[in-house]
């Protein structure tokens, strides 16, 4: 048997010149490094099944329906990896991320389903070292007066900065991140949405806020098509938390607002010209758009947006 030798693309040389060569080969069989943001999660904070859910839409799930709660990981040009939202689920997550190498962390706000897996980031599990920590101002705040959060800010395990509405934050070479402000039960901290823009396409990740009113008055819209274009999105994973108002008992229900996607839905009508791709996620574990099958995904899709899925990649 003849020893296995790798191929070099240079032996398929000779019959081309340098600029022919460098077009079709280097140009087509190498690939060029891109940006990419990869959803991690589709499910609300509690995930897919929820603890202690014993109606149909968690009993006997089998393993390939299970949802992790919501999470974004970008890869930049030179492969280093940004997490946007941590949660317990963080080692199926990056198995689904291909574990690039980890560079920074974002967080969109405190509730527990966005920050409950920064304790694996410490020495007992993956002993980080001056990790980037962006967060905004009532977050870090949170994090120190927080004894396990205080304690690994003190051993280092993050290089923690401090955004505000609107900033640019450059990641790398075609790699910006924006916080955007947006209204939501602040009882721990604010909460910040995140426009990702690549060298291509960018992208808006809007995992929750209370309704479109509140939302579109802090911006200055009058409708959610108009505060896309503003932001310049081609894009958008909207907060899909709950299909309807009538999904939970109603006094629960009014503890956690989000706007239901049937309202989103009616605010946006049928998809046009133009609008970004928009994808619905953090999708509560009742929410019946988990089934593709369902008559409230056939009318997602009949009007030209989408239910986002579980390692759904995007290039920008």
């Amino acid at each position: 048997m003849l020893p296995c030798v790798p191929v070099r693309l240079e032996c398929l040389r000779p019959s081309l010149d340098g600029a022919l060569f460098e077009k079709h080969y280097h140009g087509v069989h190498v690939p060029l490094p891109m940006v990419t943001a990869t959803l991690l999660g589709t499910a609300q904070d509690g995930g897919l099944p929820q603890a202690g859910c014993q109606q149909q839409c968690c009993n006997s799930l089998p393993l390939s329906a299970h949802r992790y709660p919501v999470s974004l990981g970008l890869v930049d040009k030179e492969g280093n990896g940004h997490l946007i939202d941590t949660t317990r689920h963080l080692a199926g997550q990056l198995s689904i991320w291909n574990h690039p190498p980890l560079s920074s962390i974002f967080l969109t706000h405190a509730h527990f389903g966005h920050v409950d897996g920064l304790g694996l980031l410490g020495k007992e599990t993956m002993n980080a070292q001056g990790l980037n920590l962006h967060v905004s101002s009532s977050m870090f705040h949170l994090m120190e007066e927080t004894p396990q959060w205080a304690l690994m800010l003190a051993q280092g395990v993050f290089s923690e900065h401090v955004f505000i509405h609107d900033d640019r934050i450059m990641l790398s070479e075609g790699l910006i991140v924006e916080p955007v402000h947006v209204p939501h039960r602040a009882e721990l901290s604010d909460m910040h949405a995140f426009v990702v823009r690549g060298p291509n396409h960018s992208l808006l990740y809007l995992p929750d806020h209370d309704d479109w009113g509140s939302t579109l008055e802090r911006h200055q819209c009058t409708s959610i098509r108009q505060w896309l274009n503003l932001l310049k999105v081609d894009i958008a994973l909207i907060d899909g938390t709950f299909w309807d108002m009538d999904e939970l008992p109603a006094l629960r229900q009014n503890n956690v607002p989000h706007p239901p996607v049937s309202e989103t839905l009616d605010r946006l009508g049928a998809r046009r010209d133009g609008d970004p791709e928009l994808f619905f996620i953090h999708l509560n574990h009742t929410n019946p758009l988990h089934d593709e099958g369902s008559e409230a995904s056939a009318k997602v899709r009949s009007m030209g947006w989408g239910v986002a899925q579980q390692g759904q990649q995007f290039t920008l």
